[in-house]
């Protein structure tokens, strides 16, 4: 069960009954939330072993029908699948492989844990990903493949296309992050300079059957952009890859050999990623975990329990953090103020997860940023609380997973020297709450399906 380290502190720094109570359930909802997403519970109600069939939320697989069984992928959460994995079938796996990230708890004897490197890829991550590409080049028609893929897994299975150094995808990848592209943007130009995302692992599979686990983190469920989408066909061109780089005025600054794949893609030198019609996806079969509505609708349960009047707003969420954060603050007035859409008490739930374009020099993340800009827009409220964090426990580049404000946030802030509005200008979200103690820390959570917001209004 994943908790928040430091939940007493944050509900200390209430300074009224009702700023405390709304803090308490706003936390509580996020825990709820973020456990609902657990990877091996989740995993456990949907793959089983039935005398010796696999049951896959609806599909069905006569192991009497495979030869061998392969278990391969990667991702934040795809470790903790793995033990689940390998607890159901145990020595029917003839070999697995799965990239997680540094430092990861899982445990399993036969499904090697291959760490590596995650926001930014690295060569760990390099040599991992190759040695699954060759499981899967090694499965035949009368092979089984179980692919477990989560949010992650694009950084924890790099494999550069051509002759691009690691260390040119890592470059196109920070920029990427840092000029506020969506996490589909992002993966759209992964695939094409990959081997292996874009369905690339799918054809080389194939003639062996693919069972794809997929907890996902991508708003929508697109799987073609959950983990940049190895295994299912992929709609996104060569062109679509350079007009996001075009957008965010990357394209003249991205490394040389990163632009010549890209240029021979469009000119038609090198091949496409597999499109829906190729037939490495006809043996091809998906099932969703989880995914951002598991974790928000048990916010909202959690909320509901606690005799709120709870709703979810949307399970996807986007757009800049800081729109998102004072869009959701106007919901908490119209709800103090006239009742609508929930009369209080009340709970605002949305989940989803929204982008920052870092124009400062502080650092902070996506959720940190919601909530300070949401703070703005709630001060001097009593009983009021918003909160958001990544289920993952990792917000941007902190150590954090999110924030948490309340009415007498700003007060709080300026009674210490802290100018709210500066921290925000300066992407700073992280300092301001550092300073506050309103930082929600949890550590990794060993799952990853988007970010939580909630605001309890009393």
């Amino acid at each position: 069960m994943t908790t928040i380290t430091n939940k007493e502190q944050l509900l200390k720094n209430g300074e009224t009954h009702l700023d405390r109570e709304a803090r308490a359930l706003a936390l509580t909802s996020l825990e709820s939330a973020v456990n609902a997403a657990d990877p091996k519970r989740l995993l456990k109600s949907r793959f089983s072993l039935e005398d010796s069939t696999i049951q896959a939320n609806g599909f069905s697989f006569d192991l009497q029908n495979f030869k061998r069984i392969y278990v391969i992928g990667g991702g934040k959460a795809s470790g903790s699948m793995a033990e689940v994995v390998e607890q159901v079938l145990g020595s029917r796996i003839t070999e697995g492989l799965v990239t997680v990230p540094y430092g990861s708890k899982d445990r399993t004897d036969i499904i090697r844990l291959h760490e590596s490197g995650h926001p930014i890829p690295d060569e760990a991550g390099v040599e991992g990903t190759r040695r699954i590409l060759e499981i899967a080049t090694q499965a035949r028609q009368d092979d089984l493949i179980i692919c477990l893929i989560s949010g992650g897994g694009s950084s924890l299975m790099p494999l550069p296309r051509s002759e691009i150094p690691i260390a040119d995808k890592r470059e196109i990848t920070q920029a990427l992050l840092r000029c506020g592209a969506t996490i589909s943007e992002i993966n759209t130009v992964r695939k094409h300079i990959s081997c292996i995302k874009g369905g690339w692992l799918a054809k080389n599979a194939y003639p062996a059957t693919i069972l794809n686990l997929i907890l996902s983190d991508v708003v929508g469920d697109r799987l073609e952009f959950v983990a940049s989408g190895p295994t299912v066909p992929d709609p996104t061109t060569f062109r679509d890859a350079t007009t996001v780089l075009k957008k965010y005025a990357l394209r003249d600054a991205v490394p040389e050999s990163i632009g010549k794949v890209l240029s021979d893609g469009e000119k038609c030198l090198i091949p496409e990623t597999p499109k829906p019609n190729d037939e490495a996806f006809k043996k091809v079969y998906n099932v969703i975990v989880g995914n951002n509505r598991t974790a928000s609708l048990a916010a909202r349960k959690y909320l509901r329990s606690a005799g709120l009047n709870a709703v979810l707003l949307t399970s996807t969420l986007e757009g800049e953090a800081r729109n998102a954060g004072m869009m959701l603050a106007f919901v908490a007035r119209e709800v103090s103020s006239f009742g609508n859409p929930v009369r209080k008490p009340a709970g605002i739930v949305a989940g989803g997860e929204t982008t920052v374009t870092v124009t400062g020099k502080g650092i902070g993340g996506r959720n940190q940023e919601l909530v300070l800009a949401a703070a703005l827009k709630l001060d001097g409220m009593d009983g009021v609380a918003v909160a958001s964090a990544s289920t993952d426990g990792v917000d941007g580049p902190t150590d954090a997973a999110g924030a948490i404000a309340d009415g007498k946030t700003l007060a709080r802030a300026k009674t210490i020297g802290l100018t709210p509005e500066a921290h925000l200008a300066d992407n700073d979200s992280y300092n301001f709450f550092l300073q506050l103690g309103d930082l929600i820390l949890t550590g990794s959570t060993g799952t990853n399906v988007n970010d939580v917001s909630t605001i309890v209004v009393r």
